[in-house]
């Protein structure tokens, strides 16, 4: 019979009791919840509510029940609806009367709450660590490349000239703000409901103090309502993993265009990539795809979890049972996908010569072409319509603007001189960008050092 049984004269029926079982879900918690116990239990007797020696009885089966969940020899039965009845009922089966004692001052509701906090913030400790791995792969990679010039793009058309190394940091930087949000989850998550009970706290003496020291929180929930009923935390998980999925999305959409035959700016490790069964020819950047194609599952989640917080009255409903597989999922695509990705730009061939026959098309110079009449006093306005004309008879000659005269150039402004050449060199329109947070060599070492510093510095976090 369920632990709850005492009030009911019949039991659940076969396709109930499997519908509303947690257990295939929530085992995954095992750990968290036998630390969860033997901290109540040890509280329990430190305030006298229970003996020393049921205590220890307590530990130590349930000490016996972690080692044979975690050798795979513990009997999981579908009837104990989750992970907290399953290890109760195997504990009191074990050490008799005093595992009946271990729920004194306790309900399933600030259980689970207390097991879910725990559980969340190893895995943000966890996701936290894959997204230093896939920023360092960022970094090195760019390092390895640094001087590389690639054609800056808006609209998918090509805009501006920027190092290879300078586009791998903004990427580095998108994750690093990544990082920051699973530590808010991380802090979200840090708060001990344990002691709130079912809604409305416990006349038991209890220390919430204790146990909250004991678990590694940082401090208990001060409302008993709240603790049970609040799941922000998890929204605040999942959140964060939508997020990264997006900016992962991002990445690896280029990735993908990248190693097109169109683009060539990157070779795919055949380890990251896979074939056709009919195309001999083919090498798909299969993996990237799958990234990007993960990122709307894990949205998913975040949808799924806040319809179903969506007008919940307090305290606890049976609702919340479905806040958990969501938050697990997203954070396993997260981390499969940090782990890939990182593997992916690890392994990837960086094509320069291919990246600098397309910085050289689209006029990538004019820019700078105005601002070169700009400085000489022109108005910015009526320089980049001065430019426009030149772009435009480009197009007229099928050609680029290094390929004009300085007579096509004066004809179009005097202000136009012979060092005009310097402004079509591609090397020194990138360098010339020296302005903080620019895509000149000297400004993106400045960078590198600040990425760097960010990236030690979230390693000390963790």
């Amino acid at each position: 019979m369920a632990l709850w049984s005492g009030r009911f004269e019949e039991g659940v029926d076969e396709f109930t009791q499997r519908f509303g079982a947690s257990l295939p879900v929530d085992k995954r918690m095992y750990a968290e919840d036998i630390a969860g116990s033997i901290a109540h239990s040890a509280m329990l007797a430190k305030q006298g509510v229970i003996s020393a020696e049921d205590a220890a009885a307590i530990k130590g089966g349930l000490e016996a029940i972690s080692t044979e969940i975690e050798t795979g020899e513990f009997p999981f039965d579908i009837n104990n609806e989750d992970i907290h009845m399953s290890i109760e009922s195997a504990l009191t089966q074990r050490i008799g009367s005093a595992g009946k004692r271990l729920h004194t001052g306790r309900s399933r509701n600030d259980q689970v709450a207390t097991d879910t906090r725990l559980y969340m913030k190893k895995r943000a400790k966890q996701l936290m660590a894959a997204n230093v791995a896939l920023r360092e792969a960022l970094v090195q990679k760019a390092q390895e490349n640094f001087n590389v010039i690639l054609p800056g793009y808006t609209h998918l058309q090509h805009a501006q000239p920027v190092l290879f190394s300078h586009h791998m940091l903004a990427y580095t930087w998108m994750f690093a703000r990544d990082f920051e949000r699973l530590q808010a989850a991380y802090r979200a998550a840090d708060a001990n409901p344990l002691g709130s009970a079912a809604l409305a706290g416990t006349t038991y003496p209890l220390d919430r103090f204790a146990t909250t020291e004991a678990l590694g929180f940082s401090h208990p929930i001060s409302n008993s309502l709240d603790a049970v009923s609040d799941r922000d935390f998890l929204l605040d998980l999942i959140y964060a993993c939508s997020v990264s999925c997006l900016h992962l999305s991002r990445l690896c959409e280029e990735l993908i265009l990248w190693s097109s035959a169109e683009f060539g700016f990157v070779t795919m490790a055949d380890s990251y990539s896979t074939g056709s069964s009919i195309m001999p020819q083919k090498k798909n950047s299969d993996f990237a795809e799958l990234i990007r194609g993960k990122s709307g599952r894990v949205v998913g989640d975040l949808m799924a979890l806040m319809m179903t917080l969506k007008s919940l009255p307090l305290a606890y409903n049976k609702d919340l049972q479905e806040d958990k597989e969501g938050a697990m999922d997203a954070a396993d695509t997260l981390e499969d996908c940090y782990v890939c990705a990182a593997g992916m730009v690890a392994a990837m061939t960086v094509n320069a010569d291919a990246m600098m026959a397309q910085a050289k098309k689209g006029y990538m110079a004019a820019t700078d072409v105005a601002d070169y009449l700009a400085k000489k006093g022109m108005p910015f306005r009526q320089a980049h319509e001065a430019v426009g004309h030149l772009v435009l008879l480009c197009d007229k000659r099928g050609c680029g603007l290094e390929d004009l005269t300085l007579q096509d150039f004066q004809n179009e402004s005097p202000l136009f001189e012979a060092d005009i050449v310097e402004c079509l060199d591609l090397p020194a329109i990138v360098a010339a960008r020296t302005i903080y947070g620019g895509t000149g060599h000297e400004a993106v070492r400045v960078q590198m050092t600040e990425v760097k510093a960010q990236l030690e510095k979230d390693r000390a976090y963790l």
